[in-house]
């Protein structure tokens, strides 16, 4: 892997080697990779500092999104197929530095969500920082439309959170309390209230705040100038059809603009970071 931006005197280095090999890699096709740590794999530690929360914030939260050359967040109704190794990792990487994975309902259901493991690899980071041993789940669901039969409610080792307005339906209410799961209200109605989310999760002391998605649930984020930060992964593929891009709802009066923090690319996948301005 290797950083692209912010520029440093090794990426600048490697620039320059590169452009004085570019004639002899017109007849070589072999890969040529140079510039700060470039000819090999970032190790998990590299990762969490290359993507480390901010300091100083009450709370941040944060989107992971994959989206292809055309702008499919998935393709066949799923993120995997566009995905690769190395985004995996940094999926991962995302999962181990957040107190709590926030995804919408409609998501649990098509890619079956799994409780976020324990991983030793980052039991001395959560320690350190006063995390639980993985992060928890948090579900946004309106009308709580969920088997609470499957291991993300039944076997966390974080209990999964459900996000849910104070109107939703007592009887779910009362079916994901008995298998466990935590209900958090952020609405005064029976839908969520996105604005209200972080603020919610934030009084039971998680911060770093972490969505995996889907697009609706992202588009309400942005739509409530909820989100702090995006971690966009874009995927040197095409699928072409119509597959959703990585947020939908309703069109914004202004774009909201995001500024780029950071660019990582790798087997030509690009790990980008966007802030708000």
């Amino acid at each position: 892997m290797r950083r692209l931006f912010p520029v440093t005197d090794q990426t600048a280095d490697g620039t320059a080697q590169e452009a004085a090999g570019t004639a002899d890699r017109t007849h070589d096709r072999t890969p040529h990779r140079t510039g700060d740590t470039a000819d090999r794999e970032w190790s998990l530690d590299e990762l969490a500092e290359a993507y480390a929360y901010p300091t100083g914030e009450t709370t941040w939260l944060r989107a992971n999104m994959v989206s292809t050359l055309d702008g499919a967040a998935h393709h066949d109704g799923r993120s995997h197929p566009i995905s690769g190794a190395t985004d995996m990792r940094i999926f991962g990487t995302l999962r181990g530095l957040a107190d709590v994975v926030i995804v919408g309902a409609e998501t649990v259901r098509k890619e079956g969500y799994r409780p976020a493991k324990a991983r030793d690899v980052f039991a001395r980071h959560r320690a350190d920082a006063g995390q639980t041993e993985a992060p928890a789940i948090a579900v946004v669901s309106a009308g709580l439309d969920l088997d609470f039969s499957v291991p993300l409610f039944t076997s966390p080792v974080t209990p999964t959170l459900l996000v849910t307005g104070a109107s939703a339906p007592a009887d779910r209410i009362a079916a994901a309390e008995r298998a466990g799961a935590v209900v958090v209200v952020a609405g005064d109605g029976a839908t969520v209230e996105p604005e209200r989310v972080a603020p919610a999760l934030a009084e039971r002391g998680l911060t770093r705040l972490l969505t995996e998605g889907g697009p609706r649930l992202l588009g309400q984020f942005v739509a409530a100038g909820a989100l702090d930060e995006l971690c966009l992964t874009v995927s040197p593929m095409l699928t072409a059809g119509d597959a959703q891009r990585i947020a939908g709802g309703s069109v914004l009066k202004d774009p909201d603009r995001f500024v780029l923090t950071s660019v990582l690319e790798e087997a030509g996948f690009l790990y980008t970071r966007y802030r708000r301005s």
